[in-house]
C-alpha cells in the first residue's frame, strides 16, 4: 500500500502514534544520537511535520522531544514563535483578509463582516466542515485592488460584501 501524502491545505486530522513514529523515523534525527541536541535542525523537523499532517499535533512535538533530546519548552517556544507553525487543524483553505491602509479606507470592515456572515465563523477560526480558515493580515501588497482578500494563493480585490459571497459560494461550489 502506498501512504498518500497530503497536499498543501488537505483536512488535518489527528495522527496516529503509528504515523508519528513512521514520520519520525524518516526524519534525519542523528545528531541527536551523537549527542549534539544544539544541532538539530528543529524548524526542518517542525516544517516536515507540518506538511505531513497540516499542523503540528501536541504528541508529535512530545515525540520530537523524545527523539532530540530537546526541552519541549523550548520546541514550543520555537513554535510559539513562528507564525507559518500550528498548533489547531485548520481549514482546507486558508482566507486572508486585508486591513492594512487602502483596504481599510475602501471597506475591509465591511468585507471581512461579508466572510464572517457567510462562514458563520470569526477570524482565527474554521469552519465546521474544514473548508475554510480565516484569518486577517496587515497588507496583502495588493492596494491597487482594494479592498483585497486571498483564498490560498489566489487573489480577489475591488470587493463588494455581495461579491465576497459570490466568491466564497462558487470556491466551495468547485469542490463539491
Amino acid at each position: 500500500m502506498v501512504e498518500r501524502k497530503p497536499a498543501p491545505g488537505d483536512v488535518a486530522s489527528v495522527p496516529s502514534d503509528k504515523e508519528i513514529a513512521a514520520l519520525l523515523d524518516g526524519l534525519d534525527l542523528s545528531r541527536r544520537r551523537s549527542g549534539a541536541a544544539a544541532g538539530v535542525n528543529l524548524i526542518g523537523i517542525l516544517q516536515q511535520v507540518q506538511e505531513r499532517f497540516g499542523y503540528l499535533p501536541p504528541a508529535c512535538l512530545e515525540q520530537i522531544s523524545i527523539h532530540t533530546g530537546l526541552p519541549l519548552s523550548r520546541i514550543y517556544g520555537v513554535v510559539s514563535f513562528y507564525s507559518q507553525f500550528y498548533t489547531e487543524p485548520r481549514g482546507r483553505h486558508t482566507i486572508r483578509c486585508c486591513r492594512g491602509t487602502a483596504c481599510h479606507v475602501k471597506g475591509a470592515a465591511r468585507i471581512l463582516d461579508a466572510i464572517r456572515r457567510t462562514l458563520k465563523i470569526d477570524e482565527g477560526q474554521t469552519t465546521p466542515d474544514m473548508f475554510f480558515y480565516l484569518e486577517t493580515v496587515a497588507c496583502l501588497g495588493t492596494c491597487f485592488l482594494a479592498p483585497a482578500m486571498m483564498i490560498d494563493t489566489q487573489y480577489f480585490g475591488r470587493l463588494t460584501p455581495q461579491r465576497v459571497h459570490s466568491i466564497l459560494k462558487s470556491f466551495q461550489a468547485k469542490e463539491s
